[in-house]
C-alpha cells in the first residue's frame, strides 16, 4: 500500500510560512523605506508594532481626527509629546501640533511612521473604555441653587453656611453666593493652610470662604464629573463646561483647573445670558465722546477700533455697539475666540486654531458673506490688520480690539505691526480707549475726603482738560467727591457695578498727516489728540467722580 509523501502533506503549511516569510521581508523593507524618507526630512522615525502605547497617551488625539490626518500619540510625558505621522507634511498637522502643545503646556515632536506602523497602533483605541456621556446641564439643581441665593443676604457670611452643608452641596453653594454676589469668576485655590474661595465681584477679587483641605478633593472631583473632565487626571490643565438654569437666565460656566505646588485649583467663569442686554448708551460715553463715535459707528465704511487690557470691557463695548446696529436691513458678522454671549439677529463665527480657522483666515471668509458690519475679535497680527484694512476701504464697517495702554498707543502699534501708512490712514476711522471703574453703592455714600496729594493731583489733571473738549471744570468750583462705606447691599464693599471710563480719538486730517509720516510715536498722537480736544480716560474718570458716580482712589487705580 503506497503512503502520501511527507513532503506533499506539508504543502500547504510551507507555502503560508512561505507567504508570512515574504510579508515580513516587504514591511521590512517599507520600514526601511520610512526611515530613510525621515532621515531625509530631518525627522525621528519609529516603528509602533509593539510599542507600548498607554490609553491616556492615544486618547490624546480623538480617532477621527487621527484617522483624518494620519497621526497617533505614541508618548506623553510631563512636558513632552511624541507624535507618529504617515506624512509630515500633511496640512492639518501643524494647526494639531499648535493645539496640542498650547493645551497640554508640552513640547511636540513629530515621528515619521508607516502605514502599517499606523494600522497597528490605531487599533488601540478598540481597547479605551467606552465612557458615559455625563450632561451638564444641572436643571434639576436650579432650585437648589436658588434656594441657597435667597438664604445668602450677604457674601460675608457665606463661610458660616458653608460649615453647615454637605460636600455634595457644596458647590451649589458656591454658584448660589456667586449669583447673589454678582461675581464674574469663581476663584478656589489650593494653598498651604486651606483651600482659598474668592469671587471676582466687579473686576476685584474679594476673598469670602476658607474650605478645610480633606474635602477638597472630593469637591473638586463634583466639579470636574459635573464639567465632564476627567477626575483622574490631576498632574495637567483641563477645560471644561456646565450650564446651569436659574430664574429663567442661562448661566454657562467655563471650568479650568491647574495643577499647583498644593494640590489642583479651579476657575469657574460665570457667563451670564443677559449680560447682553447692556445698551450702548448704557456703557458710560457721554457728551462729545458720544457724539463723536455715534457718528463714526454709523458711517457705511471704516474701522473703528476699541483698546485696554483684558478684563477692560472691551468686548462688552463692541456688543453694546452691535446691537445699536443690528437692524433688519443690515447684515453683521463676528469672529470670536470664543463666543461669549449669543447676540440675536447676528452671525456669530468662533475661532479654530487647531483646523486653520484663524482670525486672518475667518476674516477672508467672512468678507465673501456678504456683511455690512464686521466684528474680529482681536487684531494681533500683520495679516489680519491687512484684511481688515482692506475690508475698511472696500464699504465694510470693520469693528476690532487691540491691546494697548491708552488710544495714543493704537497707530503706533499698527504701523509696527507693518501695516502700510497710506491703507491705515483713509481705513482707521476712530480709536476708543477704555477701563472699568467700580461705581459708589447708592445705599451707603457718603463725603470723601481727599488728603492733599491726592487733592494736587486730581487739580492738576483736570486742569489739563484741553479748552475745546467742552468738559471745562470752572476754576471756583468745589472738588466734592463721595465714597461707599459698604452695606449689606454692596455685601460691605462700598461699591455696586461698574462704568466704562473712555477716550475717543478720531482720525481726522491732522491725524492723517501724521500717519502718513511713517513716524506716528504715542507723543506725536497725544499732542494731536489734545489738539482735538480729546479728554484721556483719568479726566474722564474724574469727570464721573464729581458727578458722584464712582471714587477717586476707583479712578487712579485703573488709570493712572
Amino acid at each position: 500500500m503506497s503512503t502520501a509523501s511527507p513532503l506533499h502533506v506539508a504543502e500547504p503549511e510551507v507555502e503560508k510560512v512561505l507567504q508570512e516569510k515574504m510579508t515580513q521581508i516587504a514591511l521590512k523593507e517599507k520600514e526601511q523605506v520610512t526611515a530613510a524618507v525621515a532621515t531625509q526630512l530631518g525627522l525621528g522615525y519609529i516603528n509602533l508594532v509593539g510599542f507600548p502605547i498607554g490609553p491616556e497617551t492615544i486618547a490624546l488625539l480623538p480617532r477621527a481626527e487621527a484617522e483624518r490626518v494620519g497621526v497617533l500619540c505614541f508618548l506623553k510625558t510631563t512636558n513632552q509629546i511624541r507624535l507618529g505621522a504617515i506624512d509630515p507634511t500633511h496640512p492639518e498637522l501643524q494647526p494639531l501640533i499648535d493645539t496640542l502643545g498650547h493645551k497640554h503646556h508640552a513640547n511636540v515632536e513629530v515621528y515619521v511612521i508607516s502605514q502599517h506602523s499606523f494600522e497597528t497602533a490605531i487599533k488601540l483605541y478598540d481597547r479605551l473604555p467606552k465612557i458615559r456621556k455625563v450632561t451638564s446641564d444641572l436643571e434639576i439643581a436650579a432650585e437648589d441653587v436658588e434656594r441657597y441665593r435667597q438664604q445668602i443676604h450677604d457674601i460675608r457670611d457665606l463661610e458660616t453656611y458653608l460649615e453647615k452643608t454637605s460636600v455634595t452641596d457644596t458647590f451649589v453653594l458656591l454658584l448660589a453666593g456667586a449669583l447673589q454676589g454678582r461675581a464674574s469668576d469663581i476663584h478656589i485655590e489650593a494653598e498651604a493652610s486651606g483651600i482659598r474661595v474668592r469671587f471676582r465681584i466687579d473686576g476685584i477679587l474679594v476673598p469670602v470662604a476658607t474650605l478645610k483641605r480633606e474635602t477638597w478633593p472630593r469637591i473638586i472631583s463634583r466639579i470636574k464629573l459635573m464639567a465632564g473632565l476627567k477626575i483622574n487626571i490631576t498632574s495637567t490643565p483641563q477645560d471644561g463646561r456646565i450650564t446651569v438654569y436659574v430664574l429663567g437666565d442661562k448661566v454657562d460656566i467655563r471650568v479650568s483647573t491647574l495643577p499647583t505646588a498644593f494640590g489642583e485649583s479651579v476657575v469657574m467663569r460665570l457667563l451670564r445670558s443677559t449680560a447682553t442686554t447692556i445698551t450702548f448708551d448704557e456703557l458710560g460715553l457721554r457728551d462729545r465722546a458720544y457724539e463723536q463715535l455715534v457718528k463714526e459707528i454709523e458711517r457705511p465704511n471704516g474701522m473703528v477700533v476699541v483698546t485696554g487690557p483684558t478684563g477692560s470691557g472691551k468686548t462688552t463695548s463692541l456688543y453694546a455697539v452691535l446691537n445699536r446696529l443690528n437692524k433688519p436691513d443690515s447684515k453683521i458678522i463676528t469672529l470670536e475666540d470664543p463666543i461669549e454671549y449669543k447676540l440675536e439677529g447676528i452671525n456669530q463665527s468662533q475661532v479654530d486654531w487647531s483646523k486653520g480657522y484663524t482670525f486672518a483666515a475667518g476674516l477672508r471668509s467672512i468678507l465673501r458673506q456678504d456683511p455690512d458690519v464686521v466684528m474680529v475679535g482681536e487684531i494681533r497680527d500683520l495679516e489680519t490688520a491687512d484684511t481688515a484694512i482692506q475690508a475698511a476701504l472696500t464699504g465694510h464697517l470693520v469693528l476690532s480690539t487691540i491691546h494697548t495702554n491708552d488710544a495714543a498707543g493704537a497707530i503706533p502699534r499698527f504701523l509696527s505691526m507693518g501695516t502700510k501708512p497710506y491703507l491705515l490712514a483713509p481705513a482707521l476711522n476712530a480709536v476708543v480707549a477704555q477701563r472699568l471703574v467700580r461705581k459708589i453703592c447708592t445705599s451707603c455714600q457718603t463725603d470723601d475726603v481727599l488728603d492733599e496729594a491726592i487733592q494736587q493731583r486730581v487739580k492738576e489733571t483736570l486742569a489739563a482738560i484741553p479748552a475745546n473738549s467742552g468738559y471745562a471744570v470752572a476754576a471756583d468750583r468745589p472738588l466734592e467727591f463721595r465714597k461707599g462705606t459698604g452695606c449689606d447691599q454692596c455685601h460691605g464693599l462700598g461699591y455696586f457695578g461698574r462704568v466704562g471710563i473712555f477716550e475717543v480719538l478720531v482720525v481726522n486730517d491732522d491725524l492723517e498727516k501724521v500717519i502718513l509720516s511713517s513716524q506716528a510715536s504715542e507723543y506725536q498722537m497725544r499732542e494731536v489728540a489734545n489738539r482735538q480736544g480729546m479728554i484721556t480716560m483719568a479726566q474722564d474718570g474724574l469727570l464721573k467722580a464729581l458727578d458722584g458716580i464712582t471714587t477717586v482712589e476707583e479712578v487712579f487705580r485703573v488709570a493712572q
